[in-house]
Parts: C-alpha cells; sequence; structure tokens
C-alpha cells in the first residue's frame, strides 16, 4: 500500500507519520509530502529517514490515500486533484467538514458515513473529513449517551492546550517561560518585557500564554462567537446526524501542551441513571473512565498526553436542571484529536477493502 502524509512537516503531520508507524504501517510506502519551502527535508518513519517531496509529486504517485494535515487552503487545492488521481482523502483540515456531501467521521461512532458516502461514488476515491480535534474527544465520550439517552442540549467550556495552534505557539510558550516577570507591553509591534523582547511577528497569539489563558481560539465572528466554538456546534449536530441538540460554548486557550480538556454539561432527553450512565461511558471504546474524586483521580492532560484515549471524569448529577449530568473530558489533542482519529479511518477503510 502507498500512503501520502501531506503537512508532514508540521506538529500534526509527524505525529500522523508516528501514529502509522506504530500501528501496524512501517512496512509501507509512505511519501511524505509539504509546501515547496519543505521540499528536500528529511522526516523520520519508522526508524528511516523520509525525503519531503512536492505535493505534485505525491499526487502523481498516485497513493491509494492521502492524509492531510496543511490547512485548509491546501486542502480546498489538493484535496481534488489526488481525488481525480484516484486516491482518497483523509483531511484534517476545517476544508470540507460542513460540506454535507463529506462525510465527518469518528471512527468508533459513524464509519458507516464514510462507507456510504463510498457506495455512493460507485466506490471511487472520496475526501472524508477529520473533525476538530475539541469535537473528537467529546463526542465520543458522549456517543453512548447520545445512543441511549438521547442529548437536548450541551454546554461546553474548553480549556485547549497551545499545541492546537501549531509549533508557532509552543515557540512563543518556550519563550515566555523564561521570563522571570510577568510584567508585558506591546509597543509598535514589538511585545516588551523586563526579560525577553519578540516580535509580534514572532507569536501565535496577540497576548503572553505564560502564566496566562484567554477566551480566544479561533476567529471572532460577527455574533461574538469564534470559528473554533461554532464547530463544536456544527460538527457534533453532523456527526450525530441531530441537528435539534441544542448547543453552546466557550473555548479558552491554555498554556499547555498534553492536550485538550472540556467541561461539558449535558442535558438528556429523558432522565438517567447515573450507574448507567458510568457503564456505558466506560464500556464505549476508545474512552477511558477515570473517575474516583475519594482518591483524588480524574482526568489531566498529562494523564492523556502521547496517548490515544479519550479520559473522562468528574461525573455528577446537575442538581439544577432536570435530566442533566457535568463531565470533565480530556484528550490528547494532536493524537485522537488529529492524527490517530485520521490512520483509525485509514484502518477501517482499508479493513474493508481487503475483506
Amino acid at each position: 500500500m502507498k500512503i501520502a502524509v501531506v503537512g508532514a512537516t508540521g506538529l500534526v503531520g509527524r505525529e500522523m507519520l508516528t501514529v502509522l508507524a506504530e500501528r501496524g504501517f512501517g512496512q509501507e510506502e509512505v511519501i511524505a509530502a509539504a509546501s515547496p519551502k519543505s521540499v528536500g527535508k528529511t522526516v523520520e518513519f519508522a526508524g528511516r529517514q523520509l525525503t519531503v517531496v512536492s505535493v505534485d509529486d505525491a499526487i502523481a504517485a498516485r497513493p491509494q490515500y492521502a492524509i492531510f494535515s496543511a490547512g485548509a487552503a491546501a486542502s480546498r487545492q489538493y484535496a481534488p486533484l489526488f481525488v481525480a488521481a484516484g486516491t482518497t482523502v483523509i483531511d484534517n483540515s476545517s476544508a470540507w467538514r460542513k460540506d454535507p456531501a463529506i462525510p465527518l467521521v469518528v471512527p468508533e461512532i459513524n464509519i458507516d458515513a464514510a462507507f456510504q458516502a463510498i457506495r455512493q461514488s460507485n466506490n471511487q476515491a472520496i475526501i472524508i473529513a477529520n473533525p476538530n480535534c475539541s469535537t473528537i474527544q467529546m463526542v465520543l465520550a458522549l456517543s453512548a449517551l447520545q445512543r441511549e439517552y438521547g442529548i437536548r442540549r450541551l454546554v461546553i467550556s474548553t480549556y485547549q492546550s497551545i499545541t492546537g495552534t501549531g509549533i508557532k505557539a509552543v515557540r512563543q510558550l518556550e519563550a515566555e517561560e523564561k521570563l522571570e516577570s510577568g510584567k508585558w507591553k506591546v509597543e509598535s509591534g514589538i511585545l516588551n518585557t523586563e526579560h525577553l523582547t519578540l516580535n509580534t511577528s514572532e507569536m501565535a497569539y496577540p497576548y503572553p500564554i505564560h502564566r496566562n489563558l484567554f477566551p480566544h481560539g479561533g476567529d471572532f465572528q460577527p455574533d461574538g462567537y469564534t470559528t473554533e466554538e461554532q464547530k463544536l456546534v456544527d460538527e457534533t449536530r453532523k456527526i450525530f446526524a441531530d441537528p435539534s441538540i441544542q448547543i453552546t460554548a466557550t473555548v479558552v486557550r491554555v498554556p499547555v501542551v498534553g492536550g485538550h480538556s472540556e467541561a461539558v454539561n449535558v442535558e438528556l432527553c429523558c432522565d438517567y441513571d447515573l450507574d448507567d450512565v458510568r457503564r456505558l461511558i466506560a464500556d464505549t471504546p476508545g474512552v477511558i473512565l477515570y473517575d474516583d474524586p475519594a482518591k483524588n483521580l480524574y482526568p489531566m492532560p498529562i494523564l492523556a498526553h502521547h496517548r490515544d484515549e479519550v479520559w473522562v471524569g468528574r461525573l455528577r448529577r446537575d442538581f439544577s436542571q432536570p435530566n442533566s449530568l457535568n463531565l470533565w473530558v480530556v484528550a490528547d489533542n494532536i493524537r485522537k484529536g488529529a492524527a490517530t482519529n485520521a490512520v483509525q479511518i485509514m484502518e477501517k477503510l482499508n479493513s474493508a477493502v481487503s475483506h
């Protein structure tokens, strides 16, 4: 089998290569593709070095699958060209998620949406969208509750890792961690502190993130919500195939590297038994129920980092609203929130073809 990874030099692209090797694809022909400025560089894969090629060269190689993490603009430009060459694309950007003709897939929940799209295309190559990282972990944690009870409303507050922004954000945090003082000011495009001067062009965020957080993820929309918040609304409804779910969200960026955390208030369509909720969550593939407050056991990014599972804890009834409960969800946004989910989609498709 031949697999292309487009955006192979980025944070998620490198993790895709790692996950492919871990999940048994180390002997396959893997093509590392990226933008022109990265062509000729090398990336590690399964103990060997791959030379990065152009996206056009990757298309010409006609791989069976192309896994994208190159941004929405690159996906819009190149994904259709891969499909025209007979390559099925699994795209990690926002480019195709809202398109009703493109399946938006978390394999444990709705891989059938991908198979249905393939059948509708007469078994030709298609584009499959990978959901946003914050959406993936939440819907996987809630999937059994949606199936058993139905979900009426979700109120979500996310605490999102800087790795969701990319390597530029990681470098900004690392630079800021060298500070002895939190005093700062921005003057004439320069961030000045007592111990650090950083050009704003080098900053991923408009403010320091070290010892700070801000309710800003994505771009602000005219209605006051951000694009990251809107993704939680639109993608959850699409994955659960239920446009009636009422959803509101606040996204917060925090100085964490290991993963995203989410406080989720869930209103179910009927009353529930909390022990049954625990059983449903614990039995969900890919989910770890980690919930023993008496022993101070609850999910944290430090536990989820470099892991593929979604961790769930702090389960408790919401006494202020009928049929409602609260839970806390944590996952590594680069792994299950991006790279692992994409590779799992490819695994499911390839397994179906093999059989």
